[in-house]
């Protein structure tokens, strides 16, 4: 590395968010390119069978096979530790991949686990079905009860997951309160920070010991690429790297290219899509055929001063019910709605600069049973909104379509 290279990424150190966004983690090549590189490439060729064997040890720092050293990923990785002030990142190939892979390097067979209610259902299958497989025991609670989750607290339990602001209901955890009741018990907080993204909310800061991504929702920004972070402490990352290493679940150069394209323009999507959220929210809880809003930035939530207190903003992504002719707040009277839309895109994922809109009980929660939907808060008349970035005065008079609808 030159010494002006040197010089350029000790200067990063102290720099601001939406500077570390752009510069972190791209060391330049021998052609001084200036947009970071794609190494497209499977393998790396050794000068020789001594070094390729440093390589394999370890005890040589260098590439050795694209499924655990890239260059381009590398930067990705480095950026996105950078962001969330973590010590190490790992990259994942989704953020499904990012969850399986802290539990498979962190958790053994006769672990347990206590887990939020109001996570993503296919986060809920993991746990539930997956792990409980190979004797790893979850217990779930209510997010906001911090006494419950205390209580559920075993002498075997070894990681507190949560996802917040959950999906699609929009509660707040109190990142704080839960590592400390996490570390006072000897457990990890494991944070799900995908719907704030580092420009909104930094869970290390507050006391996770890990933070893990869906990279193909906000990081990303146009809904492109599947990808997954794992940010944290370089103990526990290391191991996670070795489960990465041995058994897969990696992300691709390209796809890490593409992210890093997202990264550059972070802060400045997340507040819009926070500016239309709110917007949006405010306007739909005025309307005579929503019969509720979740959404953390109205002062009408019931968290929206911890919100506030711990986030800079409220995201892009809420929930409402909706209440039919004759107080129908069936799952019929959300689909008629869904299907009035024109502008929206129906699709179940988010982070798009694209508004989505779905159906939550059918689609990203129909995995779970019934009664898990009912502890979760999920009913069948309500609709997760994604509020993309097109003009606000549209997206009102496309809800406007689903509200007639009704």
């Amino acid at each position: 590395m030159s010494d002006k290279e040197t010089q350029r990424r000790a200067a990063l150190e102290n720099a601001n968010l939406d500077t570390i966004a752009i510069r972190a983690g791209h060391v330049r090549t021998a052609e001084g390119e200036h947009s970071e590189a794609m190494f497209l490439t499977s393998s790396y060729v050794f000068d020789s069978a001594e070094q390729a064997a440093a390589r394999f040890a370890g005890s040589e720092a260098g590439n050795v096979y694209s499924r655990y050293t890239n260059p381009t990923v590398r930067i990705f990785e480095e950026r996105i530790a950078a962001l969330e002030g973590g010590e190490m990142a790992v990259a994942t190939a989704s953020g499904m991949a990012a969850i399986l892979s802290v539990c498979m390097a962190l958790l053994k067979s006769g672990d347990h686990v206590v887990c939020s209610r109001s996570v993503f259902g296919t986060t809920t299958v993991v746990f539930s079905k997956f792990l409980a497989k190979f004797g790893v025991d979850t217990t779930f609670v209510a997010l906001t009860d911090n006494s419950a989750w205390a209580d559920a607290i075993r002498a075997n339990t070894k990681i507190l997951f949560i996802e917040t602001p959950s999906n699609p209901l929009n509660e707040i955890a109190d990142i704080a309160a839960l590592s400390q009741i996490a570390h006072q018990r000897g457990c990890l907080l494991v944070v799900d920070n995908c719907f704030c993204t580092p420009a909104l909310q930094k869970p290390l800061a507050l006391g996770a010991d890990i933070v893990v991504h869906s990279a193909t929702k906000y990081l990303d920004g146009q809904g492109r690429c599947l990808g997954g972070a794992v940010v944290g402490k370089r103990e526990q990352l290391n191991e996670v790297l070795g489960f990465l290493r041995s058994a897969g679940p990696t992300m691709s150069p390209f796809n890490a290219w593409v992210f890093l394209k997202g990264l550059e323009t972070l802060r400045l999507r997340m507040d819009a899509h926070s500016r239309n959220a709110l917007e949006l929210a405010q306007w739909l809880e005025q309307q005579p055929g929503v019969e509720r809003v979740f959404y953390a930035g109205l002062e009408s939530h019931p968290q929206h001063a911890l919100a506030a207190k711990q986030q800079r903003g409220f995201g892009g992504v809420m929930a409402f019910s909706v209440r039919g002719a004759n107080n129908d707040l069936s799952k019929n009277a959300a689909w008629r709605f869904i299907d009035a839309t024109r502008i929206c895109s129906i699709t179940a994922n988010l982070g798009d600069v694209k508004t989505t809109i779905v159906h939550p009980a059918t689609t990203t929660h129909g995995r779970i049973s019934e009664q898990e939907r009912t502890a979760a808060g999920i009913t069948d008349n309500m609709i997760r909104v994604a509020v993309g970035l097109e003009d606000i005065d549209d997206l009102k008079i496309d809800m406007a379509r689903g509200l007639a609808a009704l």
